[in-house]
């Protein structure tokens, strides 16, 4: 196993996976650790590959930025922190993966609803050159949720509506796990305008739009009942968002 920071130059480095955090003092830890053994699982059975993982604490008013500059120090050459004082999960990815450029970066959410043991699944398309961006998709066949009714059906009206307003081919555009190579993050990721919850479905989107080659991968994920999400707000602001990406493409 060899980590990431330490070993390479950021030119080489195969893989950066960022947990963004807003106010996750909570499960920043537990998440943090899962990563890492996530990652030098992936690590040992693929001799040489090169990692890092980021903690992107934004706008975070509780103890996150603290826990997170406790793992960097816990774990040098494999944690790095990056506090950014404004909230927003696009802004905080665009950020760590401008910061720490590798071949494929990565995101999940901090609580892991989406089982970070598919990591392999998820990197590996992209990294071996089959495909531009993989995500995880809970409206996929072969798919396992478990989720509150009324976010099922909050989900599942959301991305019709994607598709019949936008001719979208995925099927779900939210989940909090995903994977992009350095040509969709120089490419694609600079025109996303979208700095909130908004910028999973723009990044697809426009990645669709431009002809590369999306891979949904079904998911197996649970819902963290804690959910900070407001489902009315980010509801709004997708649909918002969904206007805006009509009237440019």
């Amino acid at each position: 196993m060899t980590a990431g920071a330490h070993t390479a130059s950021k030119a080489e480095r195969d893989l950066t996976l960022v947990l963004p955090a807003y106010n996750e003092e909570r499960d920043l830890e537990r998440g943090c650790l899962l990563a890492l053994d996530a990652l030098r699982a992936l690590a040992s059975e693929r001799p040489g590959m090169r990692w890092l993982l980021v903690v992107a604490s934004n706008g975070s008013t509780d103890a996150t930025p603290r826990i997170a500059e406790r793992l960097e120090r816990r774990y040098p050459g494999e944690v790095r922190a990056l506090v950014i004082e404004r909230a927003g999960r696009g802004g905080a990815l665009k950020r760590a993966w401008k910061t720490f450029p590798a071949h494929v970066l990565a995101y999940s959410d901090v609580d892991l609803s989406c089982d970070i043991a598919q990591l392999g699944a998820l990197v590996d398309p992209v990294l071996e050159g089959r495909t531009d961006i993989a995500f995880g998709s809970r409206l996929a066949p072969g798919a396992r949720t478990q989720r509150r009714a009324g976010r099922e059906a909050i989900s599942r009206i959301y991305n019709a509506l994607l598709q019949r307003y936008l001719h979208v081919g995925f099927r779900d555009a939210q989940c909090g796990f995903k994977a992009v190579s350095a040509r969709v993050a120089r490419k694609v990721v600079p025109a996303v305008a979208d700095d909130g919850w908004f910028f999973d479905t723009e990044l697809l989107v426009r990645a669709e739009r431009s002809g590369l080659r999306l891979h949904e991968l079904p998911a197996r994920w649970r819902e963290d009942p804690r959910s900070s999400v407001r489902i009315l707000r980010t509801a709004l602001a997708d649909l918002a968002g969904m206007r805006r990406l009509r009237s440019e493409l």
